[in-house]
């Protein structure tokens, strides 16, 4: 099994079903590849290991992710420079996107290993973490409000009689915990 599609697969499920399958984990990020961690061993190794993703006639967006843990030998701007240029030599239409790419090359440097892998949908799957990508939409509104729609923030209701209106009231006043909203115009309801 090729370990990034395994993990795709799982968030893709995930993110489609809106379920929290485990408890325990907060992130999945599969690791293709790996080789020492050292410049020249870097170019070496990726210049094979690019080519599923990115030799033509393959091309695609994409961006580089860059962690170093337990190093201080291995400079970020340098290996990212240089990853990216090992892309652009491969297939000259691959182009940088840090928004919204098509791929995303994890470069986990830890001692002296290199950790590679060339992932799907990072952006989209909140950096492979699982807890962020359950979340439902309306949790994401309530983090975010900009993002909400003035239709969801309207609910269109039925006038009510005073005798309706004086029932509800005595019920939501027995009940703890409701919300009690106001009436604002003549048809719609805001919370």
């Amino acid at each position: 099994l090729e370990p990034e599609n395994l993990v795709h697969h799982i968030l893709k499920d995930m993110y489609a079903t809106k379920k929290k399958k485990t408890r325990v984990i907060l992130r999945m990020l599969p690791i293709s590849g790996t080789c020492k961690a050292f410049m020249e061993d870097m170019k070496k190794y990726t210049e094979t290991f690019f080519e599923p993703w990115f030799k033509a006639p393959n091309k695609g967006t994409f961006q580089i992710v860059y962690k170093a843990r337990n190093n201080s030998h291995m400079s970020r701007e340098e290996v990212i420079k240089e990853l990216a240029g090992i892309v652009g030599s491969l297939n000259p239409e691959n182009k940088v996107d840090l928004n919204n790419p098509q791929y995303t090359v994890v470069v986990e440097i830890i001692k002296n290993v290199c950790c590679l892998s060339v992932v799907r949908d990072y952006v989209l799957f909140r950096k492979y973490n699982l807890q962020e990508v359950v979340k439902s939409n309306k949790e994401d509104a309530q983090q975010n409000p900009s993002t909400v729609t003035e239709e969801q923030n309207l609910t269109v209701v039925k006038p009510e009689t005073e005798e309706e209106k004086s029932s509800e009231v005595k019920q939501e006043n027995k009940s703890e915990g409701e919300i009690q909203a106001e009436s604002k115009g003549n048809d719609t309801l805001t919370v």
